[in-house]
């Protein structure tokens, strides 16, 4: 190994978590503060747990809830769809072209 280019390293590092658990182990950092540790993470204590740091679970129900309600939203695809709606209850007119006249034939949709 060549001298003075690798961290420090501290046999005894430190480990605390949020639910109270300490323990030991080896790293390059003389204390580690953790969020989850395998005594409180729901892999493996089959209890589920919800871990919202940066606010993301709110996030995605608020969008869930946004989605649930069209009237709020002006998206492209609610717009392409009140475009065809307004598009179905007009009058169509169709040209054909006969050998001796041409023909306007109006069609109503309902």
């Amino acid at each position: 190994m060549k001298n003075n280019i690798h961290p420090k390293y501290y046999p005894n590092c430190k480990v605390s978590c949020v639910c109270g658990n300490t323990f030991l182990t080896g790293s390059t950092e003389p204390e580690i503060k953790v969020e989850l540790c395998s005594a409180c993470h729901p892999f493996y204590t089959g209890k589920q747990k919800l871990v919202d740091t940066a606010r993301r679970v709110e996030k995605f129900t608020s969008k869930v809830n946004a989605k649930k309600n069209l009237t709020d939203i002006k998206g492209k695809k609610v717009k392409r769809a009140a475009r065809a709606e307004v598009r179905s209850k007009k009058e169509v007119v169709v040209k054909t072209k006969d050998l001796k006249k041409i023909a306007q034939v109006k069609l109503n949709k309902k």
